[in-house]
């Protein structure tokens, strides 16, 4: 039935006209908003599908209590847009500085309404093509070798317009409530329709099935009205600063954890939900039992013909009756619109609200499907910041660079650089990166080696998860070696049961780095590009395979990485052990005499002092050399010639003079060599 349903549905479309797009997107949140902000620089065919009358409809019903938990810090001390964004975890990538989210709240945590503000302004201000009131009800594929990904996507909406796409981009989000069912299940009220006045349970019971921010939230919203409040999930309570998942419990909505611990009667249990059963007695009152005490009976037989669990156990934990349960379980992704044909299936385990997605965050059904936002976050769920604004607008642009480089020929940016400015271009992005920082152990910039280690070439914020598809992702060749940059925590310091206050968490000596717990820059070292096979055999909890060489700089109290001696120097040493040269930044003195005595010149004079780019001498410069015992003092020497001391132009003699280094014979060069 399910085939000749799916055979007529298509014999419909065949006779059916089809708007077609080059790529179609699905949602105008956060996630679809800023797809299209990057499809439009672009210059790309697209259209954004929002079944409400404005973006970001999400935001216009939750979180139920109006405040968000994501942090809009106004002040960081620095002017640096690029960090600032560390700390700015509301707005989307733009141009126009109009549209940062602290020109529109001052609150740490703002109010939701400010983000359905926000969102709508970010679509009007930028001109995106988002076509409202349009709830995308079916999705299909059609065979088709001339198009990109040898299918186009058939779109369906509830007027039964067709729309027929070469890309189709899924940023709808996760919003179908989690639901347990079990006996009295219908008695349970929804997080999305329960009462947000806090009144109406003045003097109550109240039970919360969940253990998230939205139960939390729920019961900080009736804690001082209740007569106590319970909570149970199959899992114990998870903390944001000890997992250092943002996603997890939050400081600003953990009053219940005060209540429960310091004896005021409110409480938090562990226990499978599905295991659960609600009865419900003549005064409407809830009564907690487990289902194995309904068996072979019948509940509408009333109250006094079942055994409940204080009847055999008299200290029983739920043995109060309840006057309301509310259920507060999060949301998953809706897979009901997406034909069989598109194969979009569930994860598994802890990640089956998600679907299933490549690192890359292509389906792993269907070429062409790429899903962004709040339902790629299968990717590094409980790990970092991919379900979230602050970490979905990198991801998202890394896509839209995956799909300029595969479908348009546009190499991923990429900028080349002397090999002298290797250590800088690592300290400059580890101190300002925010896609870095947010999306730690996920997004990394990579350095391509060119031949001989003369130059290389940077690309930002790549998804390291298809690290061995680098060459195919970005149209850019990795055959002289590269460099991996990626932000790490600890191995061991996070964890539901981890003590991230204890006594000497934090390491400061250089030497010891490699132990550091907070979150801190760690560089690896491939001679070759590493294959599929290793990615896939690589240790466990490594975002990476072994490489030949490793360095973390070690952690810093202030995230500033560039202490000369503590950050920056072991760095500089890392990399001339990788590459077999030597970094440092001469005066065009030093490179004059490495010129007779050594056989290799560092790079910075070849690159520098050889074509006349050296940094020349002046006193105060020279003045600074001598006292930090780089240079000798031969302002006591007396020189001959008639040319000021400034004048770099004429002979070698001449030159050799305005540097301020002695006309001493070749032979002492040589001795000095020895020496």
């Amino acid at each position: 039935l399910g085939l000749a349903l799916y055979a007529s549905s298509l014999c419909a479309m065949s006779g059916a006209a089809f708007l077609y797009h080059d790529y179609c997107v699905i949602g105008a949140g956060p996630a679809g908003l800023q797809a299209a902000y990057f499809l439009q620089r672009a210059g790309r065919d697209y259209i954004v599908f929002e079944r409400s009358h404005a973006p970001g409809s999400f935001f216009a019903l939750y979180p139920r209590h109006r405040k968000l938990i994501s942090i809009n810090k106004q002040y960081t001390g620095k002017s640096n847009s690029e960090f600032n964004l560390r700390h700015d975890w509301n707005s989307l990538l733009s141009h126009d500085r109009r549209l940062l989210f602290r020109r529109y709240s001052r609150d740490f945590f703002p109010s939701a309404d400010t983000m359905v503000r926000y969102l709508e302004d970010f679509a009007s201000l930028l001109k995106l093509r988002v076509q409202y009131n349009t709830a995308v009800i079916h999705v299909t594929l059609e065979k088709n070798e001339q198009a990109w990904n040898g299918h186009y996507f058939l779109l369906t909406d509830q007027d039964r317009k067709n729309y027929k796409c070469s890309s189709l981009l899924v940023a709808a989000g996760t919003w179908v409530p989690n639901v347990v069912n079990f006996p009295g299940s219908e008695y349970v009220e929804g997080y999305e329709t329960v009462s947000i006045n806090p009144e109406d349970f003045t003097g109550q019971t109240v039970l919360i099935l969940g253990r998230g921010n939205s139960a939390f939230e729920t019961a900080e919203n009736i804690l001082g009205v209740t007569n106590f409040i319970h909570m149970v999930s199959r899992s114990r309570v998870r903390l944001s600063w000890a997992t250092h998942y943002v996603g997890d419990l939050r400081a600003i909505n953990n009053g219940l954890l005060d209540t429960y611990q310091l004896k005021s009667l409110d409480g938090l249990l562990e226990g499978d939900l599905e295991d659960l059963a609600i009865i419900k007695d003549k005064k409407g009152k809830l009564h907690i039992t487990l289902q194995f005490y309904l068996e072979n009976r019948n509940i509408s037989a009333g109250m006094d013909s079942i055994t409940l669990p204080q009847d055999e156990l008299d200290n029983f934990a739920t043995r109060t009756p309840y006057d309301r349960v509310i259920r507060c379980l999060g949301w998953k992704f809706d897979f009901s619109i997406y034909n069989r044909s598109l194969r979009m299936m569930p994860g598994k385990g802890n990640i089956k609200k998600y679907p299933q997605i490549k690192p890359s965050y292509e389906s792993r059904g269907t070429r062409g499907l790429f899903v962004l936002g709040t339902a790629s976050h299968s990717v590094d769920f409980r790990k970092s910041a991919g379900g979230f604004i602050h970490g979905f607008r990198y991801t998202t642009r890394a896509v839209h660079r995956l799909l300029e480089n595969r479908h348009h020929g546009v190499p991923w940016p990429s900028t080349v650089y002397p090999i002298t400015q290797l250590t800088n271009s690592i300290i400059k992005r580890v101190n300002e990166a925010s896609g870095l920082y947010q999306m730690f152990s996920v997004l990394a910039d990579i350095i391509l080696l060119r031949e001989n280690a003369t130059a290389f070439e940077y690309l930002e914020e790549y998804p390291i998860g298809v690290l061995a598809e680098l060459e195919m992702q970005t149209g850019r060749k990795a055959r002289n070696g590269l460099f991996v940059i990626i932000m790490e925590y600890g191995r061991n310091f996070s964890g539901a049961d981890k003590d991230v206050f204890y006594y000497n968490r934090a390491v400061g000596e250089a030497q010891h780095a490699w132990q550091s717990n907070f979150l801190h820059p760690v560089i690896y070292y491939y001679k070759h590009l590493p294959t599929e096979r290793e990615m896939k055999l690589r240790p466990p909890d490594w975002p990476l395979p072994r490489p030949n060489a490793i360095h973390h700089i070690v952690e810093d109290f202030l995230t500033d990485w560039t202490a000369p001696n503590a950050h920056i120097l072991p760095l500089r040493r890392f990399l001339e052990n990788c590459l077999g040269t030597d970094l440092r930044n001469f005066f065009a003195e030093s490179c004059f005499l490495f010129a007779f005595i050594r056989q290799k010149l560092p790079p910075s004079c070849q690159q520098g002092y050889f074509r006349m780019q050296g940094l020349l001498g002046s006193q105060e410069l020279r003045q600074h050399a001598v006292q930090a015992g780089l240079l000798q003092d031969y302002t006591h020497t007396d020189f001959s010639g008639d040319r000021p001391p400034d004048s770099h132009h004429g002979s070698q003699e001449h030159l050799m003079r305005d540097h301020g280094i002695p006309l001493r014979p070749l032979q002492h060069l040589v001795n000095a060599k020895d020496e």
